[in-house]
């Protein structure tokens, strides 16, 4: 088991990475004592597989279960009405805390309605999809998507701990996996060139699923996201660079429908096109866009966006953007692999033929 801390004062939190900690109710325990009361939510493709485990470790505490349905598009207002729902009818009071079992949408959701319930209760992340594990469970971003832009509605929310079972990555569909990989890769890109070397060298283990390889790979990625989080909580300055390629990504996302790409399969298209428009402002090198591109491509994501959107529907589509500040679009780039930083100083034109792949 390997422990980290994201350091944020009197709301600091553990990271626990291992495989089986799904039984290990020491990693619980600490949270729900004093007789507590918990609730689970889950969705329908984890429940099977590693519901009756979590419930097993927590039978002392007697959980509550809650069982949503699986997939970015019920990432809405409409689903998390349930989890309030569910809350109400059990009637848990400030005292409940909540067990988020489940991929990014889940995670996002329960942490979400923890942070809204009562004006806020205890909640737990307990990642199960390898993009959850290294991005989505740490750091407090909580919230739902909306059709008009993605995770356009939520709040800044710290869970109590982090519990990633490494397990749980064996029964990974391959897409979802690759899907993870982009956001492993970004760690690389934006702040950790030689992470970057590492993983050129052990992509194939990765895919492999290697436990020692995917717990290697989850701590240096959780060790970047904290240290990145721990200096800039609510991203009013340097954790924007963890959303290198996703300006990119939730357009594609938005504009094709949530769920028809995997978030991770958005961010991988997106990361080229933040590398190319790098090299189009002569910050990168041909020689280092190809690198990054061939890595992309190595993990089976794709490395262009989807045809069916226009240059013109993806631009129109970033506008509407978190990072857009006072009407002004702010984009993560790289200097160089291992150096990211957040700019608006992008001439239309530049950005117009990175869109339409010229």
């Amino acid at each position: 088991m390997h422990t980290l801390t994201l350091d944020l004062g009197e709301r600091s939190y553990p990271i626990h990475i291992g495989a089986d900690a799904l039984n290990d109710v020491r990693l619980f325990a600490p949270y729900l004592g004093d007789g507590r009361r918990c609730l689970i939510v889950t969705n329908e493709v984890v429940a099977p597989l590693y519901l009756a485990q979590l419930q097993a470790t927590l039978s002392g505490y007697a959980p509550d279960v809650l069982i949503l349905p699986d997939g970015e598009q019920y990432k809405t207002l409409a689903t998390l009405e349930r989890i309030y729902t569910a809350l109400l009818e059990a009637r848990h009071d400030r005292g409940v805390v909540l067990l988020a079992l489940g991929g990014g949408v889940i995670g996002d959701m329960t942490g979400f309605a923890a942070a809204t319930y009562q004006r806020g209760v205890d909640f737990i992340q307990i990642p199960t999809t390898l993009l959850a594990q290294v991005d989505s469970s740490v750091g407090g971003k909580t919230g739902v998507n909306h059709p008009l832009g993605k995770n356009m509605i939520g709040a800044f929310y710290q869970p109590r701990c982090v519990v990633i079972d490494t397990q749980t990555l064996q029964t990974l569909p391959d897409r979802e996996l690759s899907a993870g990989l982009a956001e492993v890769i970004k760690y690389g890109l934006i702040a950790d060139a030689d992470f970057f070397v590492w993983l050129e060298q052990h992509l194939p283990q990765l895919r492999a699923k290697d436990t020692p390889a995917l717990i290697h790979a989850i701590r240096r990625s959780c060790e970047t996201k904290a240290a990145v989080v721990a200096e800039d909580e609510r991203e009013g300055g340097r954790r924007a660079i963890l959303n290198l390629g996703h300006t990119f990504g939730h357009a594609i996302e938005t504009g094709l429908g949530y769920g028809e790409w995997l978030h991770g399969e958005a961010v991988g298209a997106g990361m080229v096109m933040a590398a190319q428009l790098s090299e189009r402002l002569g910050w990168l090198d041909q020689a280092t866009v190809t690198r990054i591109q061939t890595l992309i491509a190595a993990a089976d994501l794709p490395t262009r966006p989807p045809q069916a959107l226009s240059a013109t529907r993806l631009r129109e589509l970033m506008a509407v953007d978190k990072k857009v500040l006072r009407g002004q679009l702010r984009l993560v780039l790289l200097k160089a692999i291992g150096e990211a930083i957040v700019t608006a100083a992008v001439a239309p034109a530049e950005l117009e033929a990175v869109l339409a792949g010229s």
